[in-house]
């Protein structure tokens, strides 16, 4: 394989020149810059991206951070992030944190070694005050989930609006006895959406009733066939429930389905998320749609600009209720 010196004895001229060349620079004459580009065909040189990037002191290698690669919501946001990425000429590297401080430490240090420009954490129990004193030095952009006081921007939707919507439908259309399945209160997401679902009981004059609030540990399937077990024991059972998540949602309907309910006429359910499996359920799921992909490519395209230099601004997106079979039978 050729190397730098040899396409500059090709072309006739230094190597300081052909570096120029690769770099884009601007001082070098046409007639020059034609000879070094004519000599890297000749020879098929390709430069050392390594080598370049060590030069220019950066990685073009951008962090993913998620709690858990399991979780189909993450999956479109990823190919957002991806997509915008590649065609900036970054690299991505998805980093599953189990939210555990010591495994976030480890990808916190590849920032802090140069070993990557930036950080797009979509991970909710993210060790928030570290990050805040990363983002004093580093580029870092907070994705779906973010800490609320820390100046670090982020895109996002508006969780409590968008459930006060989710639980405003299921009360037009007939329910006054409406349960939630939340999780761990820690997350700014999980106290939102509760607060969506108490201000939508509070418009109608509806009281909250403890026992109708559940939370799980988690956002896995399994937790939400546990949290509608519960749901379902109660004396005075809801026929309603809304989850925040579309997993805990589809682990509901299928412990509805296993005590021999139907579903909408005995218990109607709505989820959050709108991932794929929403739409494969039996029947098929009311949610609340987040513009996955677009989140991605926004919060890339942020972290680029922060990687430029420039001034970014947060964002709130648009969020749909999708009414299906699970409330409208």
């Amino acid at each position: 394989m050729a190397n730098i010196q040899q396409v500059a004895k090709q072309a006739g001229v230094s190597v300081a020149t052909v570096s120029r060349v690769l770099n884009g620079q601007n001082k070098v004459a046409s007639k020059t810059k034609q000879k070094v580009e004519e000599a890297i065909k000749e020879l098929n040189y390709e430069p050392s991206m390594l080598g370049r990037n060590l030069r220019n002191s950066e990685s073009r290698i951008m962090l993913i951070l998620i709690p858990t690669i399991s979780n189909p919501f993450y999956f479109e946001i990823i190919k957002g992030i991806e997509n915008m990425a590649l065609s900036q000429n970054y690299s991505i590297l998805l980093c599953e944190t189990d939210s555990k401080p010591e495994k976030e430490d480890i990808y916190f240090d590849l920032v802090r070694k140069k070993m990557a420009d930036g950080i797009i954490s979509m991970d909710p129990a993210v060790n928030v005050e570290t990050l805040k004193e990363l983002a004093e030095k580093y580029a870092i952009i907070q994705c779906s989930e973010y800490g609320g006081g820390i100046d670090i921007p982020y895109v996002t939707i508006d969780s409590e609006e968008a459930s006060y919507r989710a639980v405003k439908h299921l009360i037009q259309i007939g329910h006054r006895k409406v349960a939630l399945i939340n999780t761990d209160e820690k997350f700014s997401y999980a106290r939102e959406r509760r607060a969506g679902y108490q201000r939508a009981l509070a418009e109608y004059g509806i009281p909250v009733i403890d026992d109708y609030i559940l939370y799980t540990q988690q956002l896995g399937f399994e937790h939400g066939q546990q949290a509608m077990k519960k749901v379902l024991a109660l004396p005075d059972r809801p026929t309603a429930v809304f989850a925040v998540s579309d997993l805990l949602a589809i682990g509901a309907l299928k412990e509805i389905n296993a005590a021999g309910l139907d579903v909408p006429e005995d218990m109607a359910v709505v989820g959050f998320d709108k991932i794929d499996f929403s739409n494969m359920t039996n029947p098929t799921l009311t949610t609340i749609a987040q513009p996955m992909y677009k989140m991605g490519t926004i919060a890339a395209r942020m972290l680029i600009d922060l990687l430029k230099g420039e001034q970014v601004d947060s964002v709130i997106l648009e969020h749909e209720l999708i009414i299906r079979e699970s409330t409208s039978g």
